[in-house]
């Protein structure tokens, strides 16, 4: 059996499904060139129907990569592959991803139908976008709840009108790692086209249960020659399998012998630049690219690894991209130092002037504080399309103290004009709110608040995020800050700034 393992990535539309985390065009194309240098195979670039947006995204994403293979998503519709074929027009290596759900619950509930006429309803997808590119791609959606036997036939029937790649997506994460190898190898040996090399096999596995890296190495180990990863393990719910775990899994265990593409080094620049860019923070104790990852707070682990890394530390940091002999950035740190640690974690600035705004506010950062961190740094650099908002904050003030009511006091700059407003609040962030809806006089709701610390200590950047509901729809906000309040209206800005563009 062939040992080369493809990479599909599938960051920019799977993951960039979890509500809050859409990225424009310009980030993509972003996201898009990093995994072109992580060395992977296949970059799903969107669900070009969708939106206007995503349409726009993949033209964009196919003009900006070279050699990965682009890949549009479609339900098995001819309009959806219609629109696809047009999003691709641009790209030198194109594939249709098409298919339809194929267990007994999304035919009877979903399409109200019969086995007999989704099977046909693929087949005609298959074939109709075959007339436009060699390279098609069809996924069984649901195929973990599928009965093997009738999936089995669907994946013939779909190899017979064209496919070259065949998806068994776990789409709800239910399967346990021994079922879903067991269903890849029933269909390798049940299917003459993968058997002949026609076709193979990919996984598509998510996380419900915490099994969608186990499930997808079960599956690559019983002949599935695809893997359908994100990066930072993002998507829907509660996520897609994690593509830096896959990776390393088949690194570390060189035994396998199953080979990937994929620049290990390239990996922990790439995770940051998703987790900034995405305003999605990686947990500290994910594997491989968390905070916590190559930390040792255990005497006996840091005796051990002090004397030989090997003792506790299975992965080189180095092998991820992890610098462990970072420079340390503070007030006296000079903008070579910045450039080389934001190039480091991914992120390059050519632009002198843009590099120079940055600088100081990074100055004014590291003022602010003992040491400037990476995420401090990923943060600044995601600041500056603050700079193009309507809504900014000018200045903000605010008394608070054990026995006294909050009061606040800001300023608001609003395409121009300048605006201020004061109010009381149970607490310093209700009462800058309450302040800021005195000018902004719309009615909208908070629905979720959330504060993160970005790392350790008492003087350090802390991350807000925010739903607000406006008008019956919901604006997700950001905010960073090394005053908490400060950030916290950040986010509500950021909301106001969303809902005024539409």
């Amino acid at each position: 059996m062939d040992n080369r393992l493809f990479v599909f990535d599938t960051t920019l539309r799977d993951g960039e499904q979890v509500p809050g985390c859409q990225l424009n065009t310009i980030e993509k194309i972003q996201v898009a060139k990093a995994l072109e240098q992580l060395g992977v195979d296949v970059i799903e670039a969107g669900f070009p129907i969708s939106s206007p947006g995503d349409f726009n995204s993949v033209i964009e994403i196919s003009k900006a990569v070279t050699w990965p293979i682009v890949c549009a998503l479609t339900r098995a519709v001819q309009s959806d592959i219609d629109v696809a074929v047009e999003s691709l027009k641009f790209a030198k290596h194109k594939r249709i991803h098409t298919g339809i759900g194929t267990s007994d619950e999304h035919i009877r509930f979903k399409f109200n139908s019969t086995r007999e006429e989704i099977l046909e309803r693929a087949v005609a997808a298959v074939k109709y976008a075959r007339k436009f590119v060699e390279d098609v791609e069809f996924y069984a959606e649901d195929a973990g709840r599928t009965d093997n036997e009738y999936l089995a036939r669907v994946i013939d029937a779909a190899i017979k009108a064209g496919a070259t790649v065949c998806n068994i997506p776990d789409t709800t994460g239910y399967c346990l790692p021994d079922e879903y190898g067991a269903k890849i190898r029933y269909l390798m040996e049940h299917v003459d086209g993968l058997s002949t090399g026609k076709a193979i096999l990919s996984t598509h596995c998510h996380n419900d249960l915490g099994m969608a890296t186990a499930n997808t190495f079960s599956g690559v180990m019983n002949g599935a020659r695809q893997v359908e990863v994100t990066i930072n393990g993002i998507g829907e719910r509660a996520g897609n399998a994690s593509l830096e775990e896959i990776a390393m899994i088949m690194k570390c265990h060189k035994y396998l012998d199953i080979e990937t593409n994929i620049n290990t080094s390239h990996i922990y620049p790439t995770s940051r630049m998703v987790s900034s860019l995405m305003n999605m923070p990686v947990q500290p104790n994910k594997a491989v690219v968390g905070r916590n990852a190559f930390a040792h707070s255990s005497g006996i682990h840091q005796d051990g690894v002090l004397k030989n890394a090997h003792t506790y530390e299975i992965m080189n940091p180095k092998d991820v991209g992890i610098d462990d002999n970072s420079i340390v950035l503070t007030a006296r740190s000079g903008r070579a130092a910045l450039r080389y640690r934001l190039n480091v974690l991914g992120v390059n600035i050519d632009d002198d002037e843009k590099m120079d705004g940055l600088y100081q506010k990074f100055l004014k950062l590291a003022d602010s504080k003992k040491e400037v961190s990476d995420a401090d740094v990923l943060m600044l650099a995601g600041s500056d399309a603050t700079d193009a908002q309507t809504v900014k904050l000018d200045f903000l003030q605010v008394t608070s103290g054990l026995g006294v009511r909050s009061v606040a006091s800001l300023g608001l700059d609003i395409s121009g004009q300048k605006f201020e407003a004061a109010s009381t609040g149970n607490g310093p962030v209700d009462a800058a709110i309450k302040a800021l809806k005195k000018i902004i006089m719309k009615k909208m709701t908070l629905k979720e608040f959330t504060i993160q610390a970005i790392s350790k200590g008492s003087d350090d950047v802390g991350k807000v995020h925010m739903q607000v509901e406006y008008d019956g729809s919901m604006y997700y906000g950001f905010g960073a800050d090394t005053d908490i309040v400060t950030a916290s209206v950040k986010a509500y800005i950021d909301c106001i700034n969303k809902f005024r563009k539409n």
